[in-house]
Order: C-alpha cells, then sequence, then structure tokens
C-alpha cells in the first residue's frame, strides 16, 4: 500500500534472545530503562500509537508519554483495533490524557459500541474483522502521518502481512524464557514457507544500557 494513502508505520517491540514479548503468564517487563526511554521518544515523534484488543485486556496500558518530559499535548492518539468493541469502557486507554479511536468491524455488538463512542471515537471497517487496509486509508485522511505500532503479536503479523509496516524496531533483552504458549514477536497464522517470508534490510543497530537496539527497514514485496 503507498505511503501516500497510509501512515508510515514503525513496529516497535521488546523481545527476549529467544524472541519472546511476553511470558506464558502475560508478564512483559523486558525493556530496561534506557530503552523506555528511547520508547518514549518515539512516542512523542508519532501522531498516534496503535494496540490490538489483547494488549489492552492483558496489560491495560496507558500508551501516553510519562517516561520522559512531555507537554499532555503531546501524547499521540491511541488506536485500539478491536473488531468486536470488547475494550472494556473503564479501560485506561479510554482515560481524558489522549484521545482515542476505537477501529471496530461491522459485527461489533451495538450495545458495546454504544458504550465506547461516549469515551473514543469509532471508525468501522471490514465486516468480521476490521480491515487494516481501509483503516490506515482512514486515519491519514484524518491527518496522522507516522503511526507506532506496538503489537501485540497476532496485530504485528497481520500488519506486516497486508505490507503496511514500513520499519522494525527492536529491543533485545539478554533474558531467555521459553515456553510454548509464550508470546513471540509475531503470531497469526504465520508463513507457512521460508522463501516467502517478509524481508528486512538492516538499517542500524546499536547497544543501550543491556539491550541490543535493531532497526530494519521492511523490504515491500515484489508483484
Amino acid at each position: 500500500m503507498d505511503n501516500k494513502l497510509k501512515p508510515y508505520v514503525i513496529l516497535n517491540a521488546a523481545m527476549t534472545l529467544d524472541g519472546k514479548i511476553a511470558t506464558h503468564t502475560g508478564s512483559s517487563e523486558i525493556s530496561g530503562k534506557e530503552d523506555l526511554i528511547r520508547v518514549h521518544k518515539l512516542r512523542r515523534e508519532c501522531d498516534a500509537i496503535m494496540v490490538g484488543i489483547n494488549t489492552v485486556l492483558i496489560d491495560n496500558p496507558r500508551l501516553t508519554i510519562h517516561k520522559i518530559k512531555a507537554d499532555k499535548s503531546e501524547n499521540p492518539t491511541r488506536i485500539v483495533v478491536d473488531s468486536k468493541a470488547r475494550t472494556p469502557p473503564n479501560s485506561r486507554i479510554l482515560n481524558k490524557e489522549a484521545p482515542t479511536i476505537i477501529a471496530i468491524s461491522k459485527n461489533a455488538p451495538k450495545e458495546r459500541i454504544r458504550k465506547l463512542s461516549q469515551k473514543a471515537k469509532i471508525i468501522t471497517t471490514g465486516n468480521k474483522k476490521v480491515n487494516l487496509k481501509k483503516l490506515m486509508a482512514e486515519l491519514k485522511k484524518m491527518g496522522i502521518k507516522k503511526l507506532m505500532l506496538e503489537g501485540g503479536s497476532t496485530l504485528n503479523f497481520s500488519m506486516l502481512k497486508e505490507g503496511l509496516v514500513d520499519e522494525v524496531r527492536v529491543a533485545i533483552a539478554p533474558m531467555i524464557v521459553g515456553g510454548v504458549k509464550a508470546k513471540t514477536l509475531v503470531g497469526g497464522q504465520g508463513i507457512p514457507y521460508m522463501k516467502d517470508a517478509i524481508k528486512l534490510q538492516l538499517k542500524k543497530y546499536h547497544t543501550l544500557g543491556k539491550d541490543l537496539i535493531l532497526e530494519y527497514k521492511v523490504l515491500k514485496a515484489q508483484k
């Protein structure tokens, strides 16, 4: 999808050396303090931050800038991809610290939509699942030029598969947790053959505290 029609998307995450973004219990305290500062500086550079509904249900994040000094007006718009409108009305992501958009499908229950519409802007695309390409187009029309994707693993895969991610930035922490049920950086259905893997090009790398930061450009598939 042409960047003229969508925001520039940066997938950012912290993971363990074995590729986990959370343990099987949902624990996800991976980044060192230096990396947290890096992440919040990146948040300040972006117009919006996007997460999937599972991240909201498990972590109940604020998705604001609070690890560095910043004015409230610098908080990016928060976006939740939530096909069935399952975002709890008391979620921290619906507080008044920053505007919030809930992206839902046409199949979402009307009563849930009604409650959420009192605290957030609702964007409807797709029948049973949110149509991510149409969502990106809507966000661009709203003036969102740079978007930070903070997962989780299912949404990461869907965005990559649809060719909607421009960069991948990861902090690799010096730890291993294992676990068949522990969430990896990218989940979802997965790509069946290595020849069809999403290709990346390393842009830069550096150490930050105890972590290793890698930045990649996503190479667009040739049509």
